[in-house]
C-alpha cells in the first residue's frame, strides 16, 4: 500500500510580466511543485521570493484550485535569481543591490573569482566558462545534506573526462543537475591545479592555487557579457531557499541515475555536530 504524497503550502512573491508583484499560497509534495503552479497561474511570471506557510489558507476557494491569490507582494526586490535558488518573503530588502557581475575575493589563500548573473543567463555562462578551459579532466556532483533533508552531503566523481563530454553530460542533465539547488558541480583543470564551481547558490567561481590564468578567466567574464563589480550581493546573505524543479528526480533517483552513468560516489559528509554550550 502506498503512503499518502504530503503537500505543504508556501507563499510565494510572483512577478507577472507587468505590474504589481502578486502574493499567492501554493501547494506541493516539494517547493519546486508549489512554484511551477504559481508561476502557472499568471502566464509568463516569476517567482521572487518565498516561504513556507505556517498554516494553509482559508476560505472557500481551498480545494477548488492549487494557487490562491492574497493580494499585492511588498518588500520584494526584483532580481531574478536563476532556478534552485529563492529569497525568503520579508528578506529581500538586504538585496536590494543584488546584480550581474563578477569580483576578486582578495585575501583566500586561494585564488578565487565569483560571478553571479540572472536566471536565463547562467546556464550559458557556467558552459560557457566550461567550453573555453584549456583542459578539463573530471566532473564532481556533490548532492548536498539538504536534498530531501538527507542529512549527508554525497560526493559524485567521475571518471578522467574531457569538457566536450562534461558539457555534453550537463545538457542532458541540466535540470537535476544545473537547475537543481540542492546539487554542486566542480569541474577540475588538474594541469592548472584549478577548479570551476557551480555553487549550491547559482554562483559560479574559479578556485587556483595560483592567478595564473587570471586575465583569461577574466576575459571569458566578459565574453559571456559578465561585468567586473566592486561587491557582489548573493543571495547566501539571506534567509533562503533551495529547491527543484516540479519534474525533477528525487534524492534517491537521482543517486540511482548518476550511478547509472557511471560516476563513483567517492564520499559521503556530514555536518558537524552543533557545538556545545557551556552551562
Amino acid at each position: 500500500m502506498k503512503s499518502a504524497v504530503t503537500r505543504t503550502w508556501y507563499r510565494i512573491a510572483i512577478a507577472p510580466p507587468s505590474g504589481q508583484p502578486l502574493l499567492v499560497a501554493a501547494q506541493g509534495e516539494h517547493l519546486g511543485v508549489a512554484l511551477a503552479a504559481a508561476e502557472h497561474h499568471i502566464d509568463r511570471s516569476r517567482a521572487i521570493a518565498c516561504e513556507v506557510a505556517p498554516d494553509g489558507p482559508l476560505g472557500e476557494s481551498v480545494g477548488r484550485s492549487q494557487v490562491i491569490e492574497l493580494g499585492p507582494a511588498t518588500d520584494v526586490a526584483g532580481f531574478a535569481w536563476p532556478a534552485g535558488v529563492l529569497p525568503q518573503l520579508g528578506a529581500t530588502a538586504q538585496l536590494a543591490d543584488a546584480k550581474r557581475g563578477w569580483v576578486h575575493h582578495a585575501g583566500a589563500k586561494l585564488f578565487v573569482l565569483e560571478a553571479q548573473t540572472e536566471a536565463d543567463q547562467l546556464v550559458d555562462l557556467f558552459l560557457g566558462i566550461v567550453e573555453r578551459v584549456p583542459a578539463a579532466d573530471n566532473l564532481e556532483v556533490r548532492v548536498m545534506d539538504h536534498y530531501d533533508d538527507g542529512g549527508s552531503t554525497d560526493v559524485w566523481l567521475t571518471s578522467r573526462v574531457d569538457a566536450k563530454r562534461i558539457i555534453r553530460f550537463l545538457d542532458d542533465h541540466d535540470a537535476d543537475l544545473i537547475d537543481n539547488g540542492h546539487v554542486e558541480l566542480s569541474i577540475y583543470i588538474r594541469k592548472h591545479k584549478a577548479t570551476l564551481r557551480l555553487t549550491e547558490h547559482k554562483t559560479v567561481v574559479w578556485l587556483a592555487d595560483t592567478p595564473e590564468l587570471e586575465a583569461d578567466v577574466t576575459r571569458w567574464f566578459g565574453e559571456l557579457g559578465v561585468p567586473r563589480a566592486s561587491e557582489l550581493v548573493t543571495i547566501s546573505r539571506v534567509p533562503h531557499y533551495h529547491y527543484r524543479g516540479a519534474k525533477t528526480r528525487d534524492r534517491k533517483k537521482l543517486s540511482e541515475q548518476l550511478y547509472r552513468q557511471r560516476l563513483r560516489k567517492v564520499d559521503t559528509l556530514r555536518p558537524p555536530p552543533p557545538a556545545e554550550t557551556e552551562g
